[in-house]
């Protein structure tokens, strides 16, 4: 199994490998923001890449977003494209190291791009990272999880079992606004922190 660390990452960025990257913000987290009201949310992007969300985000007066990612060169890419973004906004880390809190957490093909076998250290850390109500939106692929990946996939029934244990399940479904190439294999979702 391929080791998916810091070096492996920095290498796809460095050969162009980024197949994840659509260029622009995908269609449902841009319906998503666009009916957000308070601008004062603190925002977290973990395993960002590009993260044409948070550009997306800040350009839309969020000034309170996080953008994570294990590799330097798409946090470089996205201070080129914003130069006025706070520096300590963008954070060079691995996620299961980050210690802080936030309102809200968008996940787009960060989940996918972690081995299997941490799915449930995930779970467990993006609860630690929300606050009391604090929500996880984002997209889960849905096809069928093999050791082929990244990316890997995974189900809804696999998805509600994982995650229900720490989070309300408040919308599992079908992405109905995908780009082409993924229509039909992405689940939209929002999942509320449980207060434990």
């Amino acid at each position: 199994m391929k080791k998916l660390n810091k070096s492996f990452w920095e290498d796809r960025y460095h050969k162009n490998k980024t197949g994840w990257d659509i260029g622009y913000i995908s269609p449902p987290i841009k319906a998503y923001i666009d009916q957000l009201i308070n601008k004062d949310l603190k925002i977290l992007i973990p395993g960002a890449g590009n993260s044409y969300e948070a550009e997306y985000l800040w350009k839309k007066g969020f000034k309170n977003v996080f953008v994570l990612d294990i590799a330097n060169q798409p946090l470089n890419n996205l201070k080129k494209r914003l130069p006025k973004f706070p520096e300590e906004q963008l954070i060079n880390q691995d996620f299961f190291e980050l210690n802080d809190t936030f309102d809200l957490i968008i996940e787009l093909t960060f989940f996918c791009a972690i081995q299997p076998n941490l799915r449930e250290n995930y779970s467990i850390k993006m609860a630690e990272l929300l606050k009391e109500k604090g929500e996880i939106v984002g997209l889960l692929f849905d096809f069928k999880l093999t050791n082929q990946g990244p990316p890997f996939g995974g189900s809804k029934l696999e998805y509600k079992k994982l995650f229900s244990s720490v989070f309300k399940i408040k919308t599992l479904e079908k992405s109905y606004n995908s780009i082409k190439p993924r229509e039909d294999k992405e689940l939209f979702f929002i999942f509320e922190k449980n207060n434990q």
